[in-house]
């Protein structure tokens, strides 16, 4: 299992994972990151359209950047 860091951000505020999620092989990172999105939007509510999912790996690296609504609209950028 490899372990992630999914972070939300609209380039000017961060909600930081300073933990991490570990993902075992096989599974989506991107669906994963869905699911964070959702969970934000439900927890917080409001307008989250200018706010992305950004994925790195332990050392730094973006593995992932998923806007919110991406899913629905199957988008995402892989790093």
């Amino acid at each position: 299992m490899a372990t992630y860091r999914f972070h939300c951000t609209n380039g000017l505020e961060c909600l930081l994972d300073a933990e991490g999620q570990r993902v075992r092989p096989g599974e989506s990172i991107r669906r994963r990151a869905a699911q964070v999105a959702e969970g934000v939007r439900r927890r917080f509510g409001g307008d989250w359209s200018d706010w992305s999912v950004t994925v790195h790996d332990l050392e730094g690296r973006q593995v992932l950047l998923l806007p919110f609504g991406a899913e629905a609209a199957g988008m995402a950028l892989a790093a």
